[in-house]
C-alpha cells in the first residue's frame, strides 16, 4: 500500500498527480501535462520519481498505483485502460459462437465481454460475477445461471467451495477468464487464493479457454498463480505481448489476438486455421 510517510519528499504537483492515481488507478502522462500545463517530460521525471519512492509503477504511457500484494479498488481497475478493455472484450465476444455454452468469471475485461455477447442467440452463461448476471439476465436469447458462495462486496464476484461445487457439476464449450498480472514466461496470476481456485475450476471444465488480459497486466505483479499460458487455447490483449511470451504462444498453439480498437483484431498467432 502507499506509504504517507513518504508524501513529504514530493512537490504538491507530484502529490495532486498521486492523489490522481489513488482514484483512477492510473494515470498517463499527456492529461497530466495538459493538466498541469508543464511539459510531458517534467510528468515523466514526477512519475519516475514516484516510481523509485515505490509510490506508482510505471506503464506504457503512464503509471499505475504499486501494490503486488492486494489488488486495486474495483472501480479505480474499471478506469484502467477503459478503451483498450472495450477493444478486448469485443474481439473476444467475436470468438464466441451463437448456441454455445460458457463460463465467464470476475473482472473488469470479462464484464466488458459479457456487454458485447448480448446480441448473440442461444447462450447458456454461467457466472460467478453478479455483474455479468445483470448485465445478460434481461436477454431473451441468452439463459444465465449463477454460481452459489460468498459474494464479495468490492467486487460482485462469487467465491468459495459451494462456488468450485457448483461449477464442477459443467463441461462448456468456452470460458473467457481474465487476470491481475502476466509474467513473460506465459504465468497466469491473480491475489485472492478464492478466486484463483475457482479460475481453475472454471479452467478445468471448459473445452476452449479465452484470456483476456490489457497489456498492463504485463506490468504488474501477483503472488498467486492461476494457470500457465499453453494451457489457455486463445490469449486477446490490446499490445503485442513480450517477444518471450508471443513465442511460448506460438510455441505451444495459443491463439494470440491484438484487439487495436475500432473493431479490428489481429491474429499475430493463429492456430484456428489448422483446427479445420
Amino acid at each position: 500500500m502507499i506509504s504517507p510517510s513518504k508524501a513529504p519528499n514530493l512537490n504538491p504537483r507530484q502529490k495532486e498527480i498521486l492523489n490522481h492515481a489513488r482514484i483512477r488507478g492510473e494515470v498517463q502522462v499527456e492529461p497530466l501535462a495538459e493538466t498541469f500545463n508543464v511539459t510531458p517530460q517534467t510528468i515523466r521525471r514526477d512519475l519516475n520519481q514516484l516510481r523509485e519512492l515505490g509510490l506508482l509503477q510505471r506503464v506504457h504511457g503512464g503509471a499505475i498505483v504499486q501494490d503486488g500484494v492486494a489488488n486495486l479498488g474495483y472501480e479505480a481497475r474499471r478506469r484502467i485502460s477503459k478503451e483498450e478493455k472495450e477493444a478486448i472484450a469485443q474481439c473476444a465476444a467475436e470468438l464466441i459462437p451463437d448456441d454455445t455454452s460458457l463460463f465467464i468469471n470476475i473482472g473488469t475485461t470479462t464484464e466488458q465481454v459479457a456487454r458485447h455477447l448480448i446480441d448473440h442467440v442461444g447462450l447458456l452463461v454461467i457466472t460467478n460475477n453478479i455483474n455479468v448476471a445483470n448485465t445478460l439476465r434481461e436477454c431473451e436469447t441468452i439463459q444465465v445461471m449463477t454460481a452459489g458462495g460468498v459474494v464479495r462486496r468490492e467486487d460482485g464476484g462469487i467465491v468459495g467451495d459451494a462456488t468450485v461445487d457448483f461449477i464442477a457439476q459443467f463441461k462448456v464449450d468456452y470460458a473467457v477468464i481474465g487476470a491481475s498480472a502476466i509474467e513473460e514466461d506465459g504465468t497466469v496470476l491473480d491475489y485472492d487464493p478464492r478466486e484463483v481456485r475457482v479460475a481453475q475450476a472454471i479452467i478445468s471444465h471448459a473445452r476452449s479457454v479465452v484470456l483476456v488480459a490489457d497489456s498492463t497486466k504485463f506490468e504488474r505483479n501477483a503472488p498467486i498463480r492461476i494457470v500457465d499460458i499453453p494451457n489457455i487455447d486463445f490469449f486477446v490483449t490490446d499490445r503485442m505481448p513480450p517477444p518471450a511470451f508471443t513465442a511460448i504462444c506460438k510455441e505451444r498453439g495459443v491463439t494470440l489476438l491484438v484487439a487495436s480498437g475500432k473493431g479490428k483484431c489481429d491474429a499475430v498467432v493463429d492456430h484456428r486455421k489448422s483446427e479445420g
